[in-house]
């Protein structure tokens, strides 16, 4: 027997994060995230998504067993200001079976339309930043890369064949750094630094708030109003993300581009790949978890490229290619070998060209599905 159930108890979560464990146990490419961090992930006191609109979280079971699990929610922030009623969803896993996914999307579709939904898309991360945005389509060939989606193939079919439609792709790059850069690209960066007069430096740690607000200004005005998934976030947010990066980044790989006159008009975040230390951990930090993990940080040799955002009127300027320069140089300089930039959505024609440009070379494919209900 099926049934679907909202996750409402203790037991429940613990369910619905531990499920992935039993899925994927025979696959050498999956990267078990941490237990905690999941955790906190369902819950609205340390996800402000969740604060942000109704939501609910599902799991399905079959015979009492746990087969398979869901959320979805509603972005009022972001649907105020694209207009639409629109719902998402998030998390989702399932056995090889698609009428436990049928179960779970009619539950969640449920859910949103009784809650004036018009429209679902996903899967979307479940946090509003850039962990599991996408479903992977092409690209299986190896463990995925920090924040990345990871997923069978066969949950294409599932999507597709309960009705739901292509609104976009988003593309991973890879970067080779063991090749020398595009001499095009570093002849560009130093013609156009001179041309425009803009430097690039690595963020401060000893000066975090002025680094906060200088991100907060570059997303204000980087962000296309067009684009249909994002709007750029409150400063409260991004307090919250540089609170949770702090612990994990290497100020050396973060690079501020600033104008003659000091205005920020850049920004590149890359962390090293850590995904190489959390297939080792098993999902838990405690007790030995933390031990490994310092062993273990140092030896990371792949980069994970996750923000690069230029202002408007610094479009065409150089500062994408030189933002790219920048970090290649330190990357190296860390020992790095190689480097995942994801995802870059496909109609972003600017930064899609920029990346090829500075060497990149498209590997993965995430796609994010629509469905009028």
């Amino acid at each position: 027997m099926l049934k679907v159930i909202p996750v409402t108890t203790a037991r429940d979560r613990r369910a619905f994060v531990n499920l992935p464990w039993r899925l994927y146990r025979d696959d050498p490419n999956w990267v078990p995230p941490l237990k905690m961090d999941m955790r906190n992930t369902l819950s609205p006191k340390h996800n402000a998504l969740l604060r942000l609109g109704p939501w609910c979280f599902f799991l399905a079971l079959k015979d009492g067993e746990v087969v398979g699990r869901i959320g979805c929610g509603m972005d009022k922030r972001l649907n105020a200001a694209k207009g639409i009623d629109m719902g998402y969803i998030t998390l989702f896993e399932s056995i090889r079976d698609y009428e436990v996914a049928k179960a779970l999307f009619d539950a969640a579709v449920d859910f949103l339309r009784r809650h004036g939904a018009v429209l679902v898309t996903g899967p979307q991360s479940p946090s509003n930043g850039d962990d599991y945005r996408g479903l992977l389509i092409e690209g299986f060939d190896g463990p995925p890369a920090l924040l990345n989606s990871y997923n069978p193939p066969w949950y294409q079919e599932f999507f597709e064949k309960y009705g739901f439609e292509k609104q976009f792709d988003r593309l991973g790059f890879w970067f080779d750094l063991t090749k020398p850069m595009p001499e095009k690209l570093e002849r560009g960066v130093a013609i156009a630094q001179r041309r425009y007069k803009f430097t690039v430096r690595p963020v401060s740690l000893k000066h975090l708030e002025r680094e906060i607000h200088a991100i907060k200004h570059i997303t204000d005005h980087s962000t296309p109003e067009d684009w249909p998934d994002m709007i750029s976030p409150s400063l409260e947010e991004i307090r919250a993300e540089v609170k949770k990066l702090i612990p994990i980044v290497k100020p050396e790989l973060v690079f501020i581009a600033e104008a003659q006159d000091g205005e920020p008009i850049g920004l590149a975040i890359t962390l090293p790949d850590y995904n190489y230390v959390l297939r080792r951990l098993n999902g838990k930090l405690f007790p030995l978890g933390w031990l490994k993990f310092l062993l273990l940080k140092n030896k990371i040799r792949i980069g994970r490229l996750f923000a690069l955002m230029v202002v408007e009127s610094y479009h065409r300027k150089g500062v994408s290619a030189a933002l790219y320069k920048y970090t290649f140089d330190a990357a190296r300089r860390l020992g790095f070998t190689g480097g995942d930039a994801s995802s870059i959505h496909e109609f972003n024609v600017r930064i899609y060209n920029d990346a090829l440009g500075a060497g990149g070379k498209v590997y993965r494919r995430f796609r994010v599905y629509q469905l009028k209900i």
